[in-house]
């Protein structure tokens, strides 16, 4: 991240009310302009998470996604609308588009991308934090080795049904994601949005702790963390903070422990992944490159049922019980099995090989 606009000559009136918090001052109000985070998921946490620290004044923020958005997403996922949907943006872009009007003066990155050990270290480069926005447990693991082993702070936070989860990593300091959960959970243990569902509520509480231990990171004021593992349930109104500092042994982790960073040197990658609780799969092609959109929606109309989108960002077609999406970089997301060999048997047939 580079060009970041000089906090010295920008106008603070917008952040007038901010700065009269005596935790923020102006001397914190500067800290947070001079910031760069990058943000990994662009859905329900992630729209609540940029819209919450464009507002504040964080001076750069990169947005990484490789989704697109869907009408079910409406109910939660603040930064999108139904116009959205009509032009085909990825959440990345339309996000970025929105955050853009919202404060200029910030410095957005909109990247349509799956975030995964070949390219994290570039999508996180000059990032002072990293940002959890995402919706599973594989990519987290991700965004913890890269914070532990660059020694960056980072925030998780997960939201289902009317719970949620937040926690402040400080490597060196606080316990890492390992140390608390080892592994992740089995599907059967582990609900999502899809199957439990989700309170829109519930996304902005998790997200307005998340963005508070965020800012205090950025200002410096790490002395006043949250100093555990936040456990919100937004229909019973109860907060709770668990001890995960004398709970986890950190000594014996695999990853801030002993090091062993298996998710970032590809170890623990699949080039076919599940989509949590899509009945979707998403194909990341080996050694893929650019592709040409428009001659794949060519291809694809000549077998596809109704209209074909295809613009800069994507091409989606309704083929068989299937949809389609493809983008620029060669991948795919398959909606319509969770069976990864069906996907790549798909893409192989109208996409290619």
């Amino acid at each position: 991240m580079t060009d970041l606009a000089d906090p010295s000559i920008l106008d603070l009136s917008r952040y007038s009310r901010q700065m009269l918090v005596s935790e923020i001052g102006e001397s914190g109000q500067r800290r947070l302009l001079a910031s760069r985070v990058t943000l990994v998921g662009c859905g329900a946490l992630g729209t609540a998470l940029a819209n919450t620290l464009v507002r504040a004044g964080v001076g750069c923020l990169r947005l990484c996604d490789r989704d697109y958005i869907e009408l079910n997403n409406l109910q939660r996922q603040i930064l999108f609308d139904e116009q959205d949907i009509a032009d085909g943006l990825p959440k990345a872009e339309a996000a970025a588009r929105k955050l853009r009007r919202i404060n200029s003066s910030v410095r957005i990155d909109a990247v349509v991308a799956d975030v995964n050990y070949s390219n994290i270290e570039r999508h996180g480069d000059g990032a002072d934090l990293l940002l959890d926005g995402t919706d599973n447990f594989e990519t987290r693991y991700l965004i913890n080795d890269l914070a532990v082993k660059t020694d960056r702070p980072w925030v998780y936070g997960a939201v289902v049904g009317t719970t949620g989860l937040v926690m402040p990593i400080i490597p060196g300091r606080t316990p890492c994601l390992r140390c608390v959960f080892p592994d992740a959970p089995p599907p059967e243990l582990n609900p999502t949005c899809d199957t439990a569902g989700v309170l829109s509520s519930a996304v902005n509480l998790v997200a307005a702790f998340q963005a508070l231990e965020t800012i205090k990171i950025l200002i410096g004021r790490t002395d006043a963390l949250v100093k555990g593992l936040v456990s919100i349930d937004a229909w019973t109104g109860r907060v709770v903070i668990l001890d995960v500092h004398s709970a986890a042994n950190r000594a014996d982790c695999p990853c801030c422990g002993k090091r062993r960073f298996v998710h970032l040197d590809g170890t623990m990658s699949s080039g076919a992944t599940s989509l949590c609780g899509r009945n979707a799969v998403q194909i990341n092609p080996a050694g893929a490159s650019r592709v040409d959109l428009a001659l794949i929606a060519d291809k694809l109309r000549q077998v596809a049922h109704g209209a074909v989108l295809c613009n800069e960002h994507m091409v989606r077609a309704g083929v068989g019980a299937y949809e389609l999406t493809v983008f620029p970089d060669g991948r795919a997301i398959i909606k319509g099995t969770h069976d990864p060999d069906a996907a790549r048997t798909i893409y192989a047939k109208y996409v290619g090989a």
